[in-house]
């Protein structure tokens, strides 16, 4: 519906995506519309990630662990349990991920407060560094797609970011949730292991 050409620009795509996201919303009165909006905020999405993607290779982590230290810098210590949760991979998995992430000294294992025999995995000074220097890169780099735009179209995509932010914030059927799991492995390279380094951030 709100197809991108191979040769659009890519502030040309965010605008003209939000603003399909915009229109279709206002016009929509049926659920036989809603997938249209939906593939194409994908297809936003994911020309978006593949474009921040570049420079997330200088913080030298996999995505992978990169994925999961943002978890405890943006979301608070958890034990490990939750975070596989919240990352949707095996705890076994996780386990692998953090001790990796420990052994480069990015996660701390601190006794959990409440549980004497349960410890929480919390991200240190240098892993919260890390994952704040990726996130201002990211910003940058979208910050430097959207130069040129008017106020309108700027205004369209702050509008559409709060949609984005709210529909989010919804709960998932275990359906969406599962595609979500498949579609990030997909199209972000996201992978499981815990050894080697270079890869991109989540």
């Amino acid at each position: 519906m709100f197809a991108m050409g191979v040769g659009t620009s890519s502030s040309s795509v965010i605008v003209s995506t939000a603003n399909g996201i915009l229109s279709t919303a206002n016009e929509m009165r049926s659920t036989s519309e809603r997938p249209d909006v939906a593939d194409s905020l994908h297809s936003a999405a994911i020309h978006l990630l593949r474009r921040v993607r570049r420079v997330d290779e200088e913080s030298g982590l996999t995505a992978a662990r990169l994925s999961a230290l943002s978890v405890l810098v943006f979301g608070g210590p958890t034990t490990l349990g939750a975070l596989a949760r919240a990352e949707q991979v095996s705890a076994p998995t996780m386990s692998r991920l953090v001790s990796a992430l420990e052994r480069d000294g990015l996660v701390v294992r601190e006794p959990h407060p409440k549980d004497g025999r349960a410890v929480v995995v919390a991200a240190s000074a240098k892993g919260r560094e890390i994952l704040e220097r990726g996130r201002e890169r990211r910003i940058s780099e979208l910050a430097a797609l959207l130069d040129g735009l008017d106020s309108n179209e700027l205004e369209t995509l702050a509008e559409s970011s709060r949609i984005i932010e709210r529909v989010s914030a919804l709960p998932p059927s275990a359906r969406s949730a599962y595609a979500g799991s498949t579609a990030e492995r997909r199209w972000s390279g996201l992978s499981d292991d815990s050894t080697g380094s270079g890869g991109t951030s989540g």
